[in-house]
């Protein structure tokens, strides 16, 4: 009895924590609608002082934005004025010389949606667009009456006409009060730009200046419908310290959120999605105060990561400068590391969110990637990983089923016990204990491997959530995004039928109706799974167990397509697994006989021996 209580706890836990992951975080990202986003925004800028750092530098200029009437993003774009043309072989947009501010990129590479004519993805985004995104770099100074460039400074191209790789443009400002300011724009053939800074005193002064960059998003950036938003961290993001920094857009939705501030050599900061990111990099043998800061904008909050760097003092004919770097494009792995080990950028793979278990998530991608190098497509990677892993866990599986086997043959004796001494518990407990120890049976042995199962599970979860890599990867039929749940379903019969299934049902019951093919594959191998063993002689347990693949096809549904698809692999090759463990223990296999129609539906189509 205490077994059957042990089970139903187990069992009514689980599926309770897979319902509430179900209702309060799947569905609710199913449900929401284009209708509910942001009402209708833009920005004009202003500078403004921001939160004063921990070191002893002078901040750099925040950016307040005041609402006004939304725009297109070529009619923004316009109302710039002049603009520098940028084009790489991953990046292709346009430098506003009004403030010299990068506004305006788009990522070649990769496309709104499957179809490779769609429209390229939106990186930075000029004011007055739905959401403004952008990144500057300048001096500041503690003096009031020293002019030093702004978002509104008319800066002058005197060098080059695109801005390609290999082909910088230079851009010269006067203050028309002895200071002279060129900047020297270059970009890499990935998303690397560096910035180089230059200020020339030429009146016969005296003054400090303070170099600094920040990158702001005005507004959240729209939820992917698709997956638990909490698993996943956009928002600000950063190295200082030696440790990875991060704030989320939710930590700043009170009016009294403070900024985090810290002072670091070696590190960088910016703001991040998903899949990519705009990230400014100071020079990583010099102390930066960098902080993270939202302000009121419009019906959201205008969200800024910046930095300071020392003090500059120039002399009557003097001169100094800086050289930033931004990085603004995919975070593609590969890339990040290559630019962490090249460029010296600290940690700057952590740009990935790998999360908690980053001891499982960082291996497996490195497994997968170049399972792919390989193979060429990232579902058959992650079948050929699923097998390996099958593999590698094979004798602790087989310890499993060993001990597995061992209790299921002391059953009758464990029986007799608990008859024996059904009034004393405690008897009962030191008779089992002795019982264990002289058979050499572990009863908690087999369940190492299935607690194995979990992070590993998880893992699978977070590299195809995270890693851009496999957005939009395709696989084999009508998987085009191993990254987004199977577009089938299996109430117009996955798509042999000619008509669509709403995405949206009365009550959020829309969830019921898209339960693709590949999560239906995946239950059903659930469900054979589970028949291999003897059926529950418990009718509790029986009613359980039977609800358990139903529960998971539904759950699954709204996971990555190349997460059901491991699953689904991993519980056909558990069946092979148990099934050699089984024969080789001796122990039978139950499938064929729980496999028959239940009585009645044979009795109803008048086949088969009947069974009392």
């Amino acid at each position: 009895m205490s077994e059957n209580r042990n089970l139903f706890i187990a069992v009514a836990l689980s599926a309770l924590f897979m319902l509430g992951w179900w209702k309060f975080f799947a569905e609710p990202q199913q449900l929401k609608l284009e209708a509910q986003h942001k009402a209708q925004i833009a920005a004009t800028q202003k500078p403004q002082k921001p939160a004063e750092a921990p070191m002893t530098v002078a901040p750099p200029p925040g950016v307040v934005q005041t609402p006004g009437a939304t725009l297109s993003r070529d009619a923004a774009l316009k109302q710039g004025g002049a603009r520098v043309a940028i084009d790489t072989p991953t990046l292709k947009g346009s430098l506003q010389l009004k403030g010299a501010r990068f506004d305006d990129l788009k990522l070649k590479n990769y496309h709104v949606s499957v179809d490779p004519k769609s429209a390229n993805i939106d990186l930075l985004a000029p004011t007055g667009s739905e959401n403004p995104y952008f990144a500057e770099f300048g001096w500041s100074t503690a003096d009031r009456a020293t002019t030093v460039p702004g978002d509104a400074t008319p800066w002058k191209l005197v060098g080059g006409t695109t801005l390609t790789p290999g082909n910088p443009v230079t851009l010269e400002w006067d203050n028309g009060h002895g200071l002279i300011f060129t900047r020297q724009i270059a970009v890499d053939a990935q998303y690397l730009f560096t910035v180089t800074d230059t200020v020339k005193e030429t009146a016969g002064g005296k003054i400090t200046l303070y170099p600094y960059a920040l990158a702001v998003r005005d507004g959240k950036p729209k939820e992917d419908k698709h997956f638990v938003t909490y698993l996943l961290h956009e928002g600000f993001v950063g190295v200082g310290e030696g440790r990875l920094k991060d704030k989320t857009y939710k930590d700043y939705d009170k009016d009294d959120a403070q900024p985090l501030k810290f002072g670091s050599s070696g590190g960088w900061l910016g703001i991040t999605d998903k899949y990519w990111m705009a990230a400014i990099i100071p020079p990583q043998n010099e102390p930066f105060n960098g902080a993270f800061q939202a302000t009121p904008w419009s019906t959201s909050k205008s969200y800024q990561a910046n930095y300071s760097l020392g003090a500059r003092t120039l002399t009557a004919g003097g001169s100094a400068s800086v050289t930033h770097r931004l990085f603004a494009g995919a975070k593609v792995v590969t890339i990040l590391r290559q630019y962490e080990t090249q460029q010296s950028i600290e940690m700057f793979d952590y740009a990935t969110d790998w999360g908690w278990f980053w001891m499982f998530t960082r291996p497996l991608f490195w497994v997968l990637d170049h399972i792919f190098l390989i193979v060429g497509n990232f579902g058959l990677a992650i079948i050929l990983a699923t097998i390996a892993l099958r593999i590698l866990l094979f004798p602790m599986a087989s310890h499993q089923f060993k001990s597995m086997a061992k209790m299921k043959k002391l059953q009758p004796q464990m029986e007799a016990i608990k008859k024996r001494y059904a009034d004393d518990q405690q008897k009962m407990q030191q008779e089992m204990m002795d019982l264990y120890k002289r058979e050499k049976a572990n009863p908690v042995a087999g369940c190492l491997p299935m607690l194995i199962q979990f992070p590993i599970l998880f893992a699978f979860y977070k590299v195809q959530v995270v890693t851009i890599e496999m957005f939009h990867a395709p696989f084999w039929g009508w998987i085009k995004d191993l990254s987004a749940p199977d577009p089938t379903t299996y109430a117009n019969l996955f798509g042999l039928l000619p008509y669509s299934v709403p995405d949206v049902l009365p009550f959020g019951l829309g969830f019921l109706l898209h339960v693709g093919l590949w999560p239906v594959l995946m239950g059903i191998t659930q469900w054979v799974q589970m028949k291999m063993n003897p059926a529950a002689t418990d009718p509790m347990q029986a009613k359980m167990f039977a609800l358990m693949p139903l529960i998971f096809t539904f759950m699954f549904a709204t996971f990555p397509a190349g997460l059901v698809i491991y699953y689904t692999w991993n519980n056909l090759l558990s069946m092979a697994q148990q099934g050699y463990n089984m024969k080789k223990e001796g122990v039978p296999i139950h499938l064929a006989q729980n496999l028959k129609p239940p009585v009645w539906l044979r009795k109803l189509f008048g086949f088969g021996k009947e069974v009392a």
